[in-house]
């Protein structure tokens, strides 16, 4: 009897990487090109995460390039996608949080409306990513195997809201650094959830 296996079956699926923790923490980081924190131990947990990639694709920040980087250090970078940046905060990208106005008590509708000076919405941000999503989506369905975006947290909360059709409700899921969330695509534009937010164990 062969003994049993803990490797994950293969099939088409969105495995979505939120980046290491910026090195300046405290800030509203969108479009504000801020470095990594990287922490090999820390790094080192995703693998059992990723076997079986059939692509590799990330956004353009540098943040989400040195995170890719520590995670596949040998072969071709992973292909960049404009798309897949983080939501443009305008005038408030960058600024230390205690700097940012205070919005008041908003619902999650009018939060995800809301657009700062010069940037764009959360649902800006949806209509930007879910077209680089679903044709990740059409990919993996392609290749029976999975595609891994290393990304923001607004991008996987977006992926979130079409997985879902939940539109600004998705807002209220916390995603942390290096979290791992995975989409399992059933056809190009209808996705099941298999995991939010997961942080492998050391």
């Amino acid at each position: 009897m062969a003994p049993p296996t803990t490797e994950r079956p293969q099939r088409a699926e969105l495995v979505l990487i939120r980046h290491a923790p910026i090195a300046e923490p405290g800030r509203l980081c969108g479009r504000t090109d801020l470095p990594a924190r990287i922490e090999p131990e820390a790094i080192a947990t995703l693998a059992p995460e990723l076997r079986q990639i059939c692509a590799r694709v990330v956004s353009p920040a540098l943040r989400c390039r040195q995170t890719a980087s520590a995670i596949w250090p040998n072969g071709a970078p992973p292909a960049q996608d404009e798309r897949l940046w983080e939501q443009a905060f305008g005038m408030h990208d960058g600024l230390h949080y205690g700097e940012l106005p205070d919005l008041g008590v908003l619902s999650d509708a009018e939060l995800a409306a809301h657009r700062a000076p010069g940037g764009e919405s959360f649902d800006d941000l949806c209509a930007r990513v879910t077209p680089a999503l679903t044709a990740y989506a059409l990919l993996a369905l392609t290749q029976n195997a999975p595609v891994a975006l290393v990304v923001h947290a607004g991008v996987i909360r977006a992926a979130l809201a079409t997985a879902l059709g939940i539109g600004p409700a998705a807002l209220r899921f916390e995603i942390d650094p290096l979290s791992v969330t995975r989409l399992r695509v059933l056809d190009r534009t209808n996705w099941s959830v298999s995991c939010v937010n997961r942080t492998p164990a050391p």
